[in-house]
């Protein structure tokens, strides 16, 4: 564990500098251009190459040494952030720079997100599973909690560039980090003669074949798909009645509810009963998702969402522990990253649908002459903003009814008892 935790702790740093930098990006964009559409181009970009290039990540991970593909991953990515400040540094302070660095740090990102994750199941024992994933969690969720504040600031006393300056410098800390650890852990062994075509196939094959995960992954696929929706829409959805100071404040309360659940799970871990907590907690989280939608008052839809956040980490971990404990070491890396590129697919379409629904579909239906203003605009509200809120009640629906057929399906199950068999 002692070596887990150096590595999350280069990751929890990595992870506060590099959500400093995504909120300073997205405040710089909106500022020089006035347009919501560059900050989207931009959100995209960094986000869209780590999903379709994490298949590739995986195989490597599984081929070479996963700690050293963690290092590269690190300092490449760092590199694309050194060419933004480089270019604002000579005065070049277009469009052009950020979306190439954003780009290019993304791309190295794929490399480093698989091999992190494989290393976790190098480095513990499977009782350890749960509480490293709600540790990874507290990692990932410290770029909401802690770096909008302070990235706000230090932007109120300085500029962006001392943000970038200061992310790239959390990049060599975790370099140093996983180097330390490097020197104690066995390499693996190299595969020979199999092509990396082969093995990203291999690991899309091992999904298709095993039942249980394959269940696993679609269903994970349509809770991402819900989780993007609620992402998206709930900012639009809260302006319509108040500021951006409160979207601001509501989504540090988010990473709060998921910080609480994610120190939950890192300090005290779920023993048994992975599958069921999955199914309960999926739905749990679809009826705070519906809660969030339906009304005006501020304070319901932020009660809804916290609680929805709050849940979430408890849902995260049993996908993670169910899908890890099936998977053999040597094929984790490939594994993972396949399942990353199919589970994030969801959320992916639902950026690019959602805003095209709520603008075109559902706000049109809760005008006060739409097509439900007289029926369900009657309990929910009408006016700007009551088509968001049904899409989300609507996604809470669809994410609980999801989450149940988890509870009915024998495959997911028998992950679950073979686990508990395992460790008898």
């Amino acid at each position: 564990m002692k070596k887990f935790m150096m590595i999350w702790l280069g990751e929890f740093f990595s992870s506060i500098g590099s959500g400093m930098t995504a909120f300073a990006l997205s405040i710089y964009v909106y500022e020089m251009t006035g347009s919501v559409s560059y900050v989207s181009l931009v959100t995209l970009l960094a986000y869209m190459p780590t999903i379709l290039l994490s298949p590739v990540g995986g195989v490597l991970a599984d081929r070479y040494d996963r700690r050293l593909l963690m290092i590269i991953g690190d300092l490449f990515s760092g590199l694309g952030l050194v060419y933004i400040l480089w270019q604002m540094q000579i005065g070049n302070s277009g469009m052009l720079p950020i979306l190439i660095g954003v780009t290019f740090n993304a791309v190295f990102v794929a490399l480093l997100e698989p091999a992190y994750k494989a290393t976790v199941t190098d480095l513990l024992t499977e009782e350890e599973y749960g509480k490293a994933s709600g540790m990874v969690q507290i990692a990932g969720n410290a770029r909401y909690l802690i770096s909008p504040a302070l990235a706000g600031m230090i932007l109120a006393v300085a500029d962006i560039e001392v943000i970038l300056l200061i992310d790239i410098s959390t990049f060599l800390v975790t370099v140093l980090m996983v180097t330390l650890v490097r020197k104690t852990v066995k390499k693996p062994v190299k595969r020979e003669n199999m092509s990396m075509l082969y093995e990203m196939r291999e690991g899309f094959l091992f999904i298709v074949q095993n039942k249980g995960i394959r269940s696993l992954v679609f269903i994970m696929a349509f809770v991402c798909f819900f989780v993007g929706f609620l992402q998206t829409l709930t900012g639009p959805m809260v302006l319509v009645v108040s500021d951006a100071k409160t979207v601001g404040i509501m989504e540090s309360v988010c990473a709060i509810g998921m910080l609480v659940g994610s120190i939950w799970i890192g300090a005290i871990g779920i023993k048994k009963g992975y599958a069921l907590v999955l199914c309960g907690a999926g739905c749990v989280n679809g009826i705070f998702m519906a809660v969030a939608g339906v009304s005006v008052n501020i304070v319901i839809t932020g009660i809804g969402i916290f609680l929805f956040f709050l849940s979430l980490p408890f849902m995260n971990t049993c996908a993670d522990v169910l899908v890890r404990v099936s998977i053999p070491n040597e094929l984790q890396g490939r594994v993972w990253g396949m399942i990353s590129l199919l589970t994030q697919t969801g959320t992916v379409v639902a950026y690019m649908i959602c805003g095209v629904l709520a603008d075109y579909v559902f706000e049109p239906m809760f005008t006060n002459e739409g097509m439900l203003a007289d029926t369900v605009g009657k309990l929910i509200g009408v006016g700007k903003g009551r088509g968001i809120g049904f899409m989300l009640i609507l996604s809470g629906i669809g994410m609980a009814i999801t989450s149940l057929t988890i509870g009915r399906n024998k495959a997911i199950k028998e992950i679950q008892v073979n686990r508990e068999v395992s460790n008898v």
